[in-house]
């Protein structure tokens, strides 16, 4: 565990605010140690999720047109990748190996997301594997419901906390340290840009009707928004809704509508059997946009050694 300082009864409330906000920026800043607000939201960290959301009314205002939505799905489909191949079944599983220029390449993007640095999801992520729908499981619905499971949990001071014990392996490269403690940077430069881009279509190619608010909005924040509610689909639906192929300690299950929205990660129920192999989709008709990624990858020579799904998983799977 991380050591924190001991939480002063005579700290200003001043004091404690200001290094709030200084941890939207800096994530190393100490906070102090509170077992009795550990796991309840903190609204003021908090707060710019909470605006991302709200700033996704924009659009009204805005309006829309061809180039924002294209740039809307696109970073929608090239960011869930990220999260799904590299954040997920790389940093956290090791499912395959690549070179350290594409390692950072991909964490640059998953951290893009605004679902935090590649250390703190993998940490996170391994933590949930080895407690899976138990009291520890942060985002179990079936201990926590279904509004915490999906939304809640990462919103609290023991949510916030990236426990580097876990990733050792990770914790080793400076540039995934320096992603996960300034893990606002690339996000607010991704805005940026879309403004920047945006603006210049504006002038340039006025016929497009694109302006630099309208690429933010659409381009950012509605993004942003259902990408990541897609993402933790996975966390409270795919441990409710669909089938079990496997019976595991847990609750997970598979569902064909979660695996499409999440490039294959809805195989929830076969992964969790058998988190060790890069392939989720466990049958052929299973669609694993991931996994045919990787793939392509491979045959680039990006990744190599995939971990295939053993021949007694693959059996288990027809039965």
């Amino acid at each position: 565990m991380n050591v924190r300082p001991n939480a002063s009864s005579d700290t200003p409330p001043g004091a404690l605010r200001v290094g709030t906000v200084r941890r939207w920026f800096d994530t190393s800043t100490a906070a102090p140690a509170d077992d009795a607000k550990g796991d309840r939201v903190d609204w003021l960290r908090a707060s710019p999720f909470v605006a991302m959301h709200l700033a996704c009314i924009g659009a009204f205002w805005t309006g829309v047109s061809p180039v924002a939505i294209g740039v809307t799905v696109t970073l929608y489909a090239v960011r869930m990748f990220a999260l799904t191949a590299f954040y997920h079944r790389y940093f956290s599983h090791r499912t395959f190996r690549t070179s350290r220029a594409v390692q950072f390449f991909f964490a640059v993007i998953g951290a893009s997301c605004v679902q935090r640095g590649p250390l703190w999801w993998a940490a996170h992520h391994r933590h949930h594997h080895r407690h899976t729908d138990t009291p520890l499981d942060p985002h179990s619905p079936g201990v926590h419901g279904f509004l915490w499971s999906h939304v809640g949990w990462f919103l609290t001071p023991n949510g916030f906390r990236t426990e580097v014990e876990r990733v050792p392996d990770l914790a080793k490269y400076p540039e995934l340290r320096w992603l996960d403690r300034y893990d606002t940077a690339i996000p607010v430069l991704l805005a940026v840009a879309l403004f920047g881009l945006g603006k210049l279509l504006q002038h340039a190619a006025p016929g497009l009707g694109t302006t630099g608010w309208q690429m933010l909005v659409w381009g950012f924040f509605i993004s942003t928004t259902v990408l990541f509610h897609a993402t933790v689909t996975i966390n409270s639906l795919a441990h409710r809704f669909g089938r079990r192929r496997f019976d595991t300690n847990d609750d997970s299950r598979n569902n064909v509508w979660l695996a499409l929205l999440t490039f294959g990660e809805g195989w929830h129920n076969n992964h969790h059997f058998f988190p060790g192999t890069v392939r989720q989709g466990f049958r052929w008709w299973e669609i694993d946009v991931t996994w045919y990624g990787l793939r392509l990858m491979s045959w680039l020579g990006l990744v190599h050694d995939l971990k295939p799904i053993p021949a007694w998983v693959a059996a288990r799977a027809r039965c």
